[in-house]
């Protein structure tokens, strides 16, 4: 496991420097209107930073503002590719380092006050010293630049516009959701963090915490991560009446798409929402090379409209967009909550008994590969339904369906467990299943309980990870459920027992929401 995430965690910056760094030469070529400047952020703390200008910009003439915060461990020319293209069409852009990473001064405060202050400071700036408009000014920012973007919505009403790229709204349900921790995604972060920028001893204490699963701590937990979630800031975000744009991958195993589309139903003034094949950030990973990407066009489309003006049709359009993980285009969706309408329902009928602590061989995948792969050649993590030992795996299955099954949403499942002990996780995951029993991997979530009293039945509702997978006709979907899974952490312990069982009064099922033909 150390070794894995040790390579995770290299390959991220690889990739990630490699984006940043590749279109540096080009930007920098252009009519000499890329600047790096120093920006004094809170308390007086250095941001190194970049902005570009449009061509034979002047001080007579004010253009909208775009401000870009970088990425988790990213450096500052992230995003020059994009900063270029935007310029051409008529935006200043800043671009700055977030605190804590690389050449910019401070510690790494995980999107706390300081660095919302931040964002501010960068926009005073701005207006200060290049020829923006203050009436027209947009943030936008991948990974950890869209959450700060979001946060920034709330606290800086000039903020009229925001692209949010791969981020996160609640913190908690995106790496303790389900009350287990994402291991691996938290050890990507964390690991990242320390190689390329100084965790501040908050986050070091919080991550310390997070990974020895000490439950003591676990209120302390939650509260820091709610001072960190946009949807906690709800109500001044829709005060502020910023115009959001979300854009998530399916199978982003950093920020899952879940808490994105929850927190986008709550918003109030114009919003989108995107969800499109892949894992964190790599849906907007070309973009950010400069070579055409779907998510950057819409973002470009949606500044133009909210900063420019520009009479462009994407607030006529259907606001909730989705991308199925197959070959086919688009679909458009009135909300998020339209994809409920349609739902087929298959029994988790009987009693299944497993033994925890036993990977069955049914898993999530690995973070940053598994949805990488089946972004870019439809092959998500495979699993022999058949040859799973029922002692480590309980295993349902619908019936075989005649047509075309296209799950669209939010998957959920209800059933009844009693434990040996009074702890435990438990992992569902959702396949789609061939004439031969090779199952692919549709969708998963994790669960932990505490304090249950042994041999207690108590019911379970887990909603699975929000997914757009077409189902051929001929094969069925199949619910497995473990107890290990290298992405989570599991508190099971040692020769416990899991029982799953299906009351008359408060039968189990599976509840999969279907797209109305």
């Amino acid at each position: 496991m150390r070794r894995s995430l040790v390579l995770a965690v290299s390959a991220a910056l690889v990739a990630g420097t490699a984006l940043g760094f590749a279109p540096a030469t080009q930007a920098a070529d252009t009519a000499g209107s890329l600047r790096f400047v120093d920006i004094a952020g809170e308390g007086g703390t250095v941001l190194k930073a970049n902005f570009v200008t449009p061509a034979g910009a002047d001080a007579a003439t004010r253009h909208p503002l775009i401000v870009l915060p970088t990425s988790w461990a990213m450096p500052q020319v992230e995003y020059l590719a994009q900063a270029k293209k935007l310029a051409d069409s008529g935006y200043v852009v800043v671009s700055y380092n977030s605190r804590g990473f690389w050449q910019s001064g401070g510690e790494i405060e995980t999107a706390g006050p300081k660095d919302i202050a931040d964002a501010s400071k960068v926009i005073d700036w701005a207006l200060a010293n290049t020829p923006s408009d203050p009436d027209h000014v947009g943030m936008a920012g991948v990974s950890y630049g869209a959450g700060i973007s979001l946060l920034a919505a709330a606290n800086d009403p000039r903020i009229k516009a925001v692209a949010a790229l791969s981020g996160w709204a609640d913190l908690i349900e995106s790496i303790y959701s389900g009350r287990t921790q994402h291991l691996q995604a938290a050890a990507l972060l964390g690991g990242a963090g320390y190689l390329t920028g100084r965790p501040g001893p908050e986050l070091q204490q919080i991550l310390g915490d997070f990974l020895s699963s000490d439950l003591t701590k676990e209120e302390d937990m939650i509260a820091w991560g709610r001072k960190r979630s946009a949807v906690e800031q709800l109500d001044r975000i829709n005060a502020n009446g910023a115009a959001i744009m979300l854009g998530n991958a399916w199978g982003d195993t950093i920020f899952p798409p879940n808490q994105y589309a929850d927190f986008y139903e709550k918003l109030t003034g114009p919003k989108r929402l995107e969800f499109r094949p892949g894992d964190h950030a790599t849906a907007e990973a070309t973009g950010l090379l400069g070579l055409p990407n779907d998510t950057w066009t819409s973002a470009h489309r949606w500044f133009d409209h909210y900063l420019k003006d520009v009479d462009n049709g994407i607030d006529r359009e259907r606001p909730v967009q989705l991308k199925p993980r197959s070959d086919a285009g688009y679909e458009g969706y009135p909300d998020w909550k339209s994809l409920d309408a349609n739902r087929r329902k298959f029994d988790l009928g009987g009693t299944q008994r497993i033994w925890a602590n036993v990977d069955s061989g049914a898993n999530g995948g690995v973070v940053m590969l598994s949805n990488l792969l089946d972004q870019f050649f439809q092959a998500p993590p495979v699993a022999s339904v058949p040859l799973l030992p029922r002692a480590f795996a309980g295993v349902w299955q619908s019936e075989r369906y005649d047509t075309p099954q296209r799950v669209r949403g939010t998957v959920k499942v209800h059933t009844t467990v009693s434990s040996t002990k009074e702890s435990g996780t438990l992992v569902a995951y959702l396949y789609d299943v061939g004439p031969l029993g090779l199952g692919k991997l549709v969708s998963n979530a994790p669960y932990t309980f505490h304090d249950r009293t042994p041999g207690q039945p108590f019911g379970v509702d887990l909603d699975l990870f929000s997914t757009a997978y077409d189902v051929p006709a001929g094969h069925r979907l199949a619910l497995v459920v473990d107890t290990v899974d290298p992405l989570y952490i599991e508190h099971n312990p040692t020769g416990a027992q899991l029982t799953f069982s299906s009351p008359a009064g408060d039968p189990s099922y599976v509840s999969v929401p279907l797209r109305a033909e």
